[in-house]
């Protein structure tokens, strides 16, 4: 008999937060029948010994090699024997009863294909997790040093700033850190497309189930604790190239390659004038290490030429 609920966690040397969300998940199963499966991404760290020492129930798949967020849930998708399936980000928490909470949302609305719980920061606050699809216009600005230049509407539609944080609602995408998923849509649309190494692929994903026609939800009534970043932060460099090489993948994917090549423009710009500011304050003298650091990192994005990934 199938499990109620297969969890997926794909980790990278984050040994200490990754024992602290098995053990979140222990602490609250509230009954439910639960697979937890473990993709270690090749870390360095004691993460698969301490797995294999802690949580002898968990199904660890060791990598040989930093497969990546989308393939490393595609791996464990594939191992998974749960009716309904959770991708889960080892730098969180579950807090009290998400689990039976998201559960029950899920069996009560047959037209949902992906639920995604309320993320909170570490002190408690709320995490902006829900989403609109981004348009071309919305890429030139997000995310980017133009940020604060944008239009509020337009970055407002986007966060879906006009629903309140404690209400449900319908969108276009979730944080991937923590999406509950219907087995019948993962069956029918397939896993996260592997080209994205990370970032962009819930983003991806969501977008093709929602084109098959199931519902996209925002649960604010299930809590996750996200300690935010925690894995990609140990290479901030190839985090920049890794976000934006995502970004211009689903833009070419989605909206062409004139798009796609237009935002790359602005990026290779954003990258090209931020390497002329931080250099012109650490020749003023302004903390002349940090300044180096951000020249030498911005630099090696601008190397790199930011092609779409997979492209």
């Amino acid at each position: 008999m199938a499990a109620d609920l297969s969890i997926i966690i794909v980790s990278w040397n984050v040994c200490d937060l990754l024992r602290d969300c098995l053990r979140s998940i222990e602490a609250h199963r509230y009954g439910l029948d639960i697979e937890t499966i473990v993709v270690d991404s090749h870390s360095a760290d004691d993460s698969v010994d301490m797995v294999r020492r802690e949580f002898p129930e968990v199904v660890l798949i060791a990598c040989d090699e930093n497969v990546g967020f989308p393939r490393g849930n595609n791996i464990g998708l594939a191992r998974a024997t749960g009716r309904t399936l959770f991708l889960l980000n080892p730098d969180t928490v579950v807090i009290k009863d998400a689990l039976p909470v998201m559960l029950r949302y899920l069996d009560q609305h047959p037209d949902v294909g992906v639920v995604g719980p309320q993320l909170r920061f570490g002190d408690g606050s709320i995490q902006s997790s829900r989403r609109r699809f981004p348009t071309v216009r919305t890429g030139m600005f997000e995310s980017t040093w133009f940020e604060a230049a944008a239009p509020r509407t337009l970055l407002d539609d986007y966060y879906v700033h006009d629903v309140a944080d404690d209400e449900t609602a319908e969108v276009d995408w979730v944080m991937g850190a923590a999406m509950l998923i219907r087995r019948e849509v993962y069956t029918a649309v397939g896993g996260m497309d592997p080209d994205y190494f990370m970032y962009s692929e819930e983003l991806d994903w969501c977008r093709r189930i929602k084109t098959a026609g199931w519902g996209v939800v925002y649960l604010p009534t299930a809590h996750i604790t996200h300690f935010q970043g925690k894995s990609s932060e140990q290479a901030s460099t190839a985090r920049h190239i890794n976000f934006n090489r995502a970004k211009l993948r689903y833009f070419r994917k989605y909206h062409g390659v004139i798009a796609s090549g237009w935002l790359r423009s602005i990026l290779m710009i954003n990258y090209m004038a931020q390497i002329v500011i931080e250099g012109g304050k650490g020749v003023l003298g302004h903390k002349r290490p940090l300044r180096w650091q951000r020249v030498s990192a911005y630099w090696k994005v601008v190397r790199s030429g930011l092609k779409p990934a997979g492209y």
